[in-house]
């Protein structure tokens, strides 16, 4: 019965301790990569800001082309 619990427990010993170790040291390059990922999404914020301003410019100016040949 003791060698039963002894492994159990030791199983559970390795277990935890590799859950804690891919859990918390993997933390370590999320910063970097949450820093990369923001920086990739405020390009296409910027991007997609860009576009829209120049489709919003080029409706006004054939609004503006249509009023006058009316």
């Amino acid at each position: 019965m003791g060698k039963i619990v002894t492994v159990v427990l030791g199983i559970a010993v390795v277990v935890g301790g590799a859950y804690y170790v891919l859990n918390h040291l993997g933390d370590a390059s999320t910063p970097r990569e949450s820093s990369a990922a923001k920086r990739q999404l405020d390009n296409v914020h910027q991007a997609a800001d860009r576009i829209e301003s120049d489709a919003d410019k080029r409706a006004q100016e054939l609004d503006e082309k249509m009023n006058l040949a009316q």
